[in-house]
């Protein structure tokens, strides 16, 4: 039986097919994500037979949206459009409508291609013009971008722009619809905490939520974050986007999935 992701609450509930039921074919993953009433995120789709994918039954709500590249230099910002570009006929393949971004492009096990150390303010005016770029691209393409604020001190140390401020920062300067936060609240809660303090001022600017609970970036409910009380604060603030779990399950996949729907019913 499907159960219809609309009628669990205010939110859409996405799942990510990279973190669940591993055991199966990527196809029998999204399949049981699809039966179980959820719509599904991907990683890099370079990896995925698309016209499979785009035949499974499954309905996306996000996928990596560039393939290489960097936010800060010029060549870098060169090759994320470009790579944007290649990812734009994949989203509208799919159906997909938000493409992922990151400050620079992440290797196999989410460390930074582009290793940085400080980031200057020359760096800061590049990313900012690169994503001015990346927001007329969308414009004309009809397809929002996100970018993604990831964490350093556990995942993905040195990366540029990683922390929710720097990405809050970066997106509401430009403040166009085809430019959104992926705001994820499994890296802000290691980076920076006060999670519903952080949702309200991002709210104007958010594209999607993602959560995982600390510590392990397992599914919420097996950590330190109070996700029921953060799902009450997104319905007050009037949030009725996508939440999306980014999360590694803890025993049994279903189980996880119960619990992270669990979380954000109301």
């Amino acid at each position: 039986m499907t159960t219809n992701p609309e009628t669990t609450g205010p939110f859409t509930l996405a799942v990510c097919a990279e973190m669940v039921f591993r055991s199966l074919p990527v196809l029998d993953r999204l399949k049981r994500i699809t039966e179980l009433g959820f719509v599904a995120e991907i990683w890099d789709w370079t990896k995925h037979d698309i016209p499979a994918l785009a035949k499974s039954g499954a309905t996306f709500s996000s996928m990596t949206g560039y393939v290489t590249g960097t936010l800060a230099d010029d060549a870098g910002a060169d090759e994320l459009i470009r790579t944007a570009k290649q990812s734009i006929p994949i989203a509208r393949e799919l159906n997909c409508p938000r493409l992922n971004l990151h400050g620079t492009g992440l290797d196999g096990q989410g460390l930074p291609v582009v290793k940085t150390e400080v980031v200057t303010g020359a760096m800061w005016l590049k990313a900012r013009d690169t994503l001015n770029r990346i927001a007329d691209l969308g414009e004309r393409e009809g397809v929002t971008f996100v970018l993604e604020n990831l964490n350093e001190a556990v995942d993905h140390p040195k990366t540029p722009f990683a922390r929710a401020a720097d990405t809050i920062a970066l997106v509401s300067s430009i403040n166009r619809p085809s430019l959104k936060l992926n705001l994820d609240l499994y890296h802000a809660q290691i980076g920076e905490g006060n999670l519903i303090e952080l949702c309200r001022l991002a709210l104007p600017h958010i594209g999607e939520i993602q959560v995982a609970d600390v510590p392990g970036r397992k599914e919420p409910g097996t950590g330190e974050i109070n996700y029921p009380a953060i799902a009450r604060a997104l319905d007050a603030m009037g949030y009725r986007g996508v939440i999306g779990m980014e999360a590694w399950p803890s025993g049994d996949d279903e189980l996880a999935l119960s619990r992270f729907r669990q979380a954000f019913t109301l």
